[in-house]
């Protein structure tokens, strides 16, 4: 199966194509652009340096939060797009899966900690078991104290939410595990292979019926409850 994955949750845009389950191409961009502005420059740039066409994609991947809610608009928007123009099935990742998804073989519970800006992160909890991660908690908006409060050593912490936090963890001491800032970002070639796996599983989304995971209300919402 021959899938392109999207991930828009953070400010670091990724694009990955996946042949068979092998990731063949991988463009990743931590730079002042907004996902609007190089999203799919991103993915014909990718599909150009692999030899490939848009016509050739047989499924999508997508990153759907929780994270940045424009970002997230604008990928969840392009996978639409593909989709119904080129009649492709959608997997939708939860970012926070897919960040987890960057430390399979753990041996202590992993946390990924984006941040959710406002005073707040987003996290869950996750134990890896049975050749996955598998999903402790459900997920979360908390203050970094709240956060922080939530976890017992040992545990890895990793995403741009754990510098927000790293104040609060003292109680964890010695087992308190940060991950380096490699792994810090969710990768589209996690969320492609993630979304493979929902595929073969039969769980895919109508193009129709996408939706990101936001968790708590935007702002544009907030302002609408107030008027």
């Amino acid at each position: 199966m021959r899938i392109l994955a999207l991930e828009t949750a953070t400010l670091a845009g990724s694009v990955a194509l996946l042949e068979g389950g092998r990731v063949v191409g991988l463009s990743l961009l931590d730079i002042a652009l907004t996902h609007s502005e190089r999203l799919m420059a991103m993915v014909d740039r990718l599909l150009q340096d692999c030899r490939q066409d848009i016509t050739q994609v047989e499924a999508l991947t997508v990153s759907i939060g929780p994270g940045s809610f424009t970002g997230l608009r604008v990928g969840v928007a392009t996978a639409k797009g593909l989709a119904l123009t080129l009649g492709l099935p959608i997997a939708a990742v939860p970012t926070l899966d897919a960040l987890a998804g960057n430390l399979p073989f753990a041996e202590a519970p992993v946390c990924p900690i984006l941040d959710a800006r406002k005073g707040e992160v987003y996290l869950s909890l996750y134990r890896w078991s049975g050749g996955r991660m598998e999903r402790q908690w459900e997920y979360a908006a908390l203050s970094p104290r709240a956060a922080a409060e939530r976890l017992t050593a040992p545990v890895v912490v990793l995403g741009d939410g754990v510098t927000a936090c790293l104040p609060f963890f003292g109680h964890l001491g010695a087992g308190l595990l940060v991950a380096p800032t490699s792994h810090a970002t969710p990768s589209a070639a996690v969320v492609g292979r993630l979304g493979q796996a929902m595929l073969e599983a039969g769980d895919s989304i109508a193009a129709e019926v996408l939706e990101p995971l936001y968790l708590r209300p935007s702002e544009a919402e907030l302002k609408a409850r107030r008027s």
